[in-house]
Order: C-alpha cells, then sequence, then structure tokens
C-alpha cells in the first residue's frame, strides 16, 4: 500500500486526510477542513470537485476510503450528504483511483475499538495512532479515521491471504 486519502463528506464541512501507510505503519501526510459557502449546492459540490482534485493532483494518493451514505435526521440531509459523497468520489475516479466505502460504525470499530464510539474518542485515537502533536479538527480526524480503517481492513486481508496452514490442536 502506499498513499489512502480518506474523506469525511459534508455538505457544509469536508473533511480529507492523507496517510502513508508502508510495512504496517502508518504516516500522517496532511489533513484538513474544506470549508463550503452557503446557498446554492451546485457550486458547493463544485469547491468538493476542485478541492478534492487539487489534494490528489499535489499529493497523489492511490486510494480513497470513504464514509457510506446514513439516514440521519432528514432525507434532505442524506440527500445532501449523497451529493457531496459523489462530488468526491468522482474527483478521485477521475484521478483512476480505488474508491472503497465504509460505514462510520466500520470506522469507529477499525479505530477506536468499539463502533459506538463519539467524536472525541476518534479524535482521540488519530491523535494517538498518526502521533499527532494535537487533536485534529473533528472533520478531518473522521477523515484520517477512514483512511486508517482502510489500512487496516487491507493489511487484515493481506495477513489472512498469507496464511498458508492452520495449526490445530488436540483437547484431551
Amino acid at each position: 500500500m502506499a498513499l489512502i486519502m480518506g474523506i469525511d463528506p459534508g455538505s457544509r464541512k469536508t473533511g480529507f486526510g492523507i496517510i502513508n501507510y508502508v510495512s504496517s505503519k502508518a504516516e500522517y501526510v496532511t489533513s484538513g477542513v474544506i470549508k463550503l459557502p452557503e446557498g446554492d449546492i451546485a457550486p458547493r459540490l463544485k469547491i468538493i470537485y476542485d478541492s478534492v482534485t487539487e489534494l490528489v493532483d499535489l499529493h497523489g494518493p492511490a486510494t480513497l476510503a470513504i464514509e457510506q451514505v446514513f439516514m440521519g435526521k432528514s432525507a434532505g440531509s442524506a440527500l445532501k450528504l449523497g451529493q457531496a459523497r459523489g462530488a468526491a468520489i468522482v474527483a478521485c475516479a477521475a484521478q483512476d483511483m480505488d474508491v472503497f466505502e465504509y460505514s462510520a460504525r466500520q470506522i469507529k470499530q477499525s479505530v477506536v475499538g468499539t463502533g459506538a464510539a463519539d467524536k472525541e474518542q476518534v479524535q482521540h485515537m488519530v491523535k494517538v495512532l498518526l502521533k499527532l502533536p494535537a487533536v485534529p479538527a473533528e472533520d478531518a480526524a473522521d477523515a484520517l479515521a477512514a483512511a486508517l480503517c482502510h489500512a487496516h481492513t487491507q493489511q487484515s486481508m493481506i495477513n489472512m491471504a498469507g496464511a498458508t496452514s492452520v495449526r490445530r490442536r488436540r483437547i484431551r
């Protein structure tokens, strides 16, 4: 594996984070939040698309890990979230990146150890796992957590594929 980009999509703020994952070790590359203006959705989606494209051009990640849509407070909110996800996914797919989707529960489970973790727990574990000097912003931490989730998932699959035999003991 190499550079993994995580995205925490939103119609008001979209978090991003990029890690370098090599030999079972994750290194922080960059993260931040794309703050979107009020107003019509189309210009905001363009900002997401352009910003993600710029990040991909600048850093060259090979893979995108993004949170799946969940049904929150209303169908309208889920629709806007889906549109923001779509803009980020298309920006990455246009650069021939592989795209992987994870549920919020999977991401929390992978990073914190429980799918019911709160935002502060995710922020703290991202800081610890990436050896950051300070806790990242909430949306950036969620994006970095998505990237870490992908790295952990892929490493687990590699480890399972590499297991050539299973040793069994006889119980007496």
